[in-house]
């Protein structure tokens, strides 16, 4: 987990601009949609008690607010001829770089999310997804806080 905890800024109005992303890696949703999807995920990993789903569902929940930020704070950049696949981690630090450790952090895992997801079994302890669910926690709580929008829980039907 990343040392770091103290919060994350945004940049100040008009000190730099936003930084470009190939359109076709932009989310199709706004920031908030986003982290709601997030915060719905982080719900049903901590319901999870298959450790390796458990791993996935809050590493997800982590892509998804790494998302929201991207989806905030990148324009599109015009179409290029280079196509070149880049994941959300390494996008998040060019976009907002006060998350590189936790970009790092999670980048480290999605081999582990992935090995989880295809059903390899005791790919990660029960150590493993609770400290992830954790993080991921943290994180997506910190991007809320960056991002300016608050947290606002969904009531269950009873």
């Amino acid at each position: 987990m990343p040392r770091s905890f103290g919060l994350a800024h945004a940049p100040t109005a008009g000190t730099q601009a936003a930084p470009t992303v190939p359109a076709n890696l932009l989310p199709h949703r706004t920031p908030a949609q986003l982290l709601a999807i997030a915060r719905q995920g982080l719900i049903e990993a901590a319901r999870t008690r298959p450790d390796g789903l458990r791993y996935a569902a809050a590493h997800l929940a982590a892509l998804r607010a790494a998302a929201a930020v991207l989806a905030a704070r990148a324009r599109p950049a015009a179409p290029s001829r280079r196509n070149r696949v880049t994941s959300v981690w390494s996008l998040l630090v060019l976009v907002a770089p006060e998350f590189s450790d936790w970009a790092n952090y999670f980048a480290l895992g999605a081999a582990k999310r992935a090995a989880a997801e295809a059903g390899i079994p005791r790919v990660v302890t029960t150590r493993e997804a609770d400290d992830l669910l954790r993080a991921a926690e943290t994180f997506v709580s910190l991007v809320q806080s960056a991002l300016g929008l608050a947290f606002q829980p969904t009531l269950e039907a009873a």
